[in-house]
């Protein structure tokens, strides 16, 4: 039974592999297309708004080609250089994606002291609006798909693309609502300073995912409301022990780290207490994907509530 268990585990997480690897992969081709339709649409109207837009549009090529090499690195078995595994390869690509939207941000704001210095009137602006917006439109709905994926499969790469994305959407449908009113209005000013706007805003981005995925590389351990769902499982599924303490947890990727000290009558069996230990970890197993659990068994002697107390397991 039990081995027939790990195939069927084993055979999900390799599909689940190869579906994060495909929507990474096609992550980079959207991320061309995308991008050939934003410079169609700077090159049509001459447009610093549009520039900037298209110009992040590079941005989410790099990151999806650097997001699709960080999955296939995570996604490798553990070995002797890297026991714990390789989860921590999406942070990364994360990090990498902050440092690369803050330099496309200083791109633009360079671009608009130019367009400030030696202003110009747009050209063919409401041909080049619909290619834009055909972008966004693209943009939007990958970018969804990135993030529902992404967060179901537990990776910190899908989910930092399809953020990213969806930051460049927003982008787009401000750029696009803009450069209507400077149309409409004949307010040329409109322009670059649409292109500032888009700029302080992919800082912002940029310096968030980074702290995000800077976060991730220093082992932070889950969220309370996530904390409370292990004590639990813990506790219904520790019968027979005496005591659970110094819970800690952390995550690396997708992969969720567990290790807590489990306090036992000293002169319970080894056998005895392993089952336990068995109940415990199929228990989590059953409700968190890709955890990993490391429980230190104790004697009686260890535990730090008072002797009798049976009402809170945890100390």
């Amino acid at each position: 039974m039990a081995e027939t268990e790990n195939r069927t585990a084993t055979a999900a997480n390799a599909a689940a592999k190869r579906k994060v690897a495909r929507l990474a992969f096609w992550s980079i081709i959207v991320a061309f297309l995308v991008m050939g339709l934003k410079f169609a649409a700077w090159r049509i109207t001459g447009s610093v708004a549009l520039y900037s837009d298209a110009l992040e549009s590079i941005v989410n090529v790099i990151t999806a080609t650097a997001a699709l090499w960080a999955i296939r690195i995570s996604h490798k078995p553990a070995d002797s250089d890297h026991p714990f595994g390789h989860h921590k390869a999406e942070y990364f690509s994360a990090v990498l994606e902050g440092v690369l939207i803050v330099v496309a941000a200083l791109l633009i704001i360079a671009k608009v002291w130019q367009s400030l210095q030696n202003p110009a009137p747009l050209e063919q602006p409401w041909e080049g609006l619909t290619i834009n917006a055909v972008a966004a439109l693209v943009n939007a709905m990958w970018a969804f798909l990135l993030i529902r994926n992404g967060r179901a499969k537990r990776s910190p790469a899908l989910v930092a693309d399809g953020q990213h994305i969806m930051t460049d959407v927003l982008t787009s449908v401000g750029v696009i609502v803009g450069l209507v009113a400077a149309v409409m209005t004949g307010w040329q000013i409109l322009d670059p300073l649409l292109a500032l706007l888009v700029a302080v805003n992919i800082l912002y981005q940029g310096w968030k995912l980074t702290g995000e995925s800077l976060s991730g590389l220093m082992d932070r351990a889950v969220d309370t409301q996530e904390h409370m769902r292990i004590r639990d499982l813990i506790s219904a599924n520790c019968k027979g022990a005496m005591e659970v303490h110094d819970l800690k947890t952390r995550i690396a990727g997708r992969a969720t780290f567990i290790e807590f000290h489990l306090v036992v009558d000293a002169d319970m069996s080894v056998g005895a207490s392993h089952v336990i230990c068995d109940r415990i970890e199929d228990a989590l197993k059953a409700e968190i994907p890709s955890v990993r659990v490391t429980i230190h068994v104790e004697p009686d002697d260890e535990a730090k509530l008072p002797k009798g107390t049976t009402a809170v397991p945890f100390a």
